[in-house]
């Protein structure tokens, strides 16, 4: 058998339950009012996997597909109900609370229930003991026992999963692709799917595949072993670098790759966050706090080098006694381009590959629909500013779509006309007000597997908090609050170098940085784990956050 790297278990940093985890949490024991459980890794192709039904009480337990949420035992499920009727076992479909029908046919106690799923077309089969019900065939995909949509999972990674509710139980024992004797309980089956990864105990429908970390995917463009070229590795397209400031010419290092946008943070004072970019030059500086127009006339940085910038004076977050950093970007080299697929010509510089891109335009004139050219295959995450006027910095974020956050404001997000980010521009569907001569930049950035992810989770106000899948070790992340006021809240593995990370910057505010234990998270090899029921990181509500990582999840070694 190939080397499938790490195999999926059930994750026990996201048990929101009492239920009890055992046999290197692959089996897992349901009691009552549990809300649910997940894998460690989620679906992003057809995936495949065994669960062995040990045990149940009561009126047992649900086996399926859940969201990464995973905070009320209902909340984005698709689920089958072992359950006990008459002295038999029975499966029966069910999501988000609403029973869609019966599949007919009994399960008992040893049995070994297969499931398929494909997350692109939305279809799950299901099977007992080697035969698929309702003559299903995932392999051709006919008769899957459920079509569901993509809106019914909410913008979140799909997962194997489970939950019971009441006072049902039921034990289960997976198999994700690492033992078809299911701890010793059957006899090897010892079939593996087409990539050679897996153990299972029946043949694996054609197209499936174990959930391994050998089957994730990950961008083409990204190699953290660079072994096609230097800019395929993460650290090459993002990174974060810390520096003692000395209030003159201070050449900033050890970076790793020339940043065309550099946004500047002071860590031992109050000071305001510099954003600085090749395109508009090093001698522009906005400020990420404050809705004032740019600074121009002082050279903030003086050179966008190889390895680093070099800073000039205290135009950028330089004082001299301060501990300083920046977060930064690679583009384009500093080399634009002109672009006109928005209604608005555009001057683009863009890392197709990284997912970023850094476009200027003039305003449109007021009250004009407009869209805006952003040089990527699609964009997930904008951020904008008028150059020349006192101004909100605006923000929009794909998993908020009805919603615009100010940057520089802890406020929520408002209702601000309708805004489309499309595969080639983003922009106002229903009317902007703009002066029709000031000068926008806008920072656009696109999901990208295994490096750059925008996504949403849901609080729970418990200091067993909520895990969310990145598929990669962020090294840097901010969260951001939906229904309530809460601040763009910042943190990274350069300034945090070991968990629990407690060091907080803010984007929307000039405070100097503050480390509180009260509000720790932990950054691991395929997310982050709130460890608070602080409301300022874990309120029961809708976050949105975005992460940038420098290693991928399937080239990890641990969880």
């Amino acid at each position: 058998m190939a080397s499938s790297g790490n195999i999926a278990t059930l994750n026990p940093l996201q048990k929101m339950s009492i239920g009890t985890f055992s046999n290197g949490n692959l089996k897992y024991a349901m009691s009552s009012s549990d809300d649910g459980y997940v894998a460690t890794m989620s679906m992003t192709k057809k995936s495949y996997c065994e669960v062995r039904v040990d045990a149940q009480s009561s009126y047992g337990g649900s086996i399926g597909i859940r969201s990464g949420q995973c905070n009320s035992y209902y909340t984005d499920s698709l689920t089958f109900q072992v359950n006990y009727s008459s002295g038999d076992l029975y499966l029966y479909k069910n999501t988000t609370g609403t029973d869609v029908g019966d599949i007919g046919g009994t399960v008992s106690n040893g049995d070994i229930v297969m499931m398929a799923y494909d997350p692109t077309t939305y279809k799950w089969w299901v099977g007992v003991n080697g035969t698929w019900r309702s003559s299903g065939n995932p392999s051709t995909g006919a008769n899957p026992m459920y079509t569901g949509s993509a809106t019914m999972f909410e913008d979140t990674d799909i997962f194997w999963g489970g939950y019971t509710s009441s006072a049902n139980g039921l034990t289960v024992t997976f198999n994700f692709g690492q033992d078809s004797t299911f701890g010793g309980q059957e006899t090897a089956g010892g079939n593996a799917d087409e990539n050679g990864f897996g153990d299972f105990k029946y043949s694996v429908p054609t197209g499936f595949l174990a959930t391994c970390s050998g089957n994730i995917a990950i961008s083409d463009d990204i190699d953290p072993a660079g072994d096609d070229g230097a800019d395929d590795n993460p650290t090459k397209n993002f990174n974060t670098v810390i520096f003692d400031g000395n209030g003159g010419s201070n050449a900033v290092t050890g970076l790793g790759f020339k940043p065309d946008l550099i946004w500047g943070f002071t860590r031992s004072g109050s000071q305001s966050k510099r954003v600085v970019d090749s395109t508009r030059g090093g001698s522009e500086r906005l400020y990420s706090d404050l809705t004032s127009a740019a600074g121009t006339g002082i050279a903030t940085i003086s050179e966008f080098g190889t390895d680093g910038f070099t800073a000039t004076g205290g135009a950028f977050n330089n004082d001299s006694g301060k501990t300083c950093g920046a977060w930064c970007w690679r583009a384009n080299g500093g080399v634009t381009s002109s672009n006109s697929e928005g209604s608005i010509t555009s001057t683009v510089q863009a890392n197709t590959k990284a997912g970023f891109s850094i476009a200027t335009y003039t305003s449109p004139g007021s009250g004009t629909n407009h869209t805006v050219g952003h040089g990527l295959s699609g964009v997930d995450f904008v951020i904008t500013k008028n150059r020349d006027a006192t101004f909100n910095w605006y923000c929009f974020h794909k998993s908020s779509p009805d919603k615009t956050y100010r940057l520089n404001s802890d406020a929520t997000g408002f209702s601000y006309n309708n805004w489309s980010m499309g595969a080639t521009t983003w922009g106002s569907e229903s009317g902007y007000t703009h002066d029709g001569t000031s000068k926008f930049v806008a920072y656009c950035w696109q999901n990208v597997e295994g490096f750059q992810k925008f996504g949403t989770y849901e609080g729970n106000a418990n200091a067993d908090g909520t895990f969310v899948y990145t598929g990669f070790r962020p090294r840097m992340l901010f969260t951001k609050r939906t229904e309530s006021a809460g601040g763009w809240r910042v943190r990274d593995t350069a300034r945090d170098t070991f968990n629990a990370s407690t060091k907080i910057s803010w984007w929307d505010s000039s405070s100097i940085e503050y480390s509180n234990s009260a509000y720790s998270i932990d950054i691991l090899s395929n997310g982050f784990k709130i460890r608070t029921s602080s409301n300022d990181f874990n309120a029961s509500e809708k976050w949105i956050y975005g992460a940038w990582g420098d290693v991928p999840f399937k080239y990890n070694n641990t969880f």
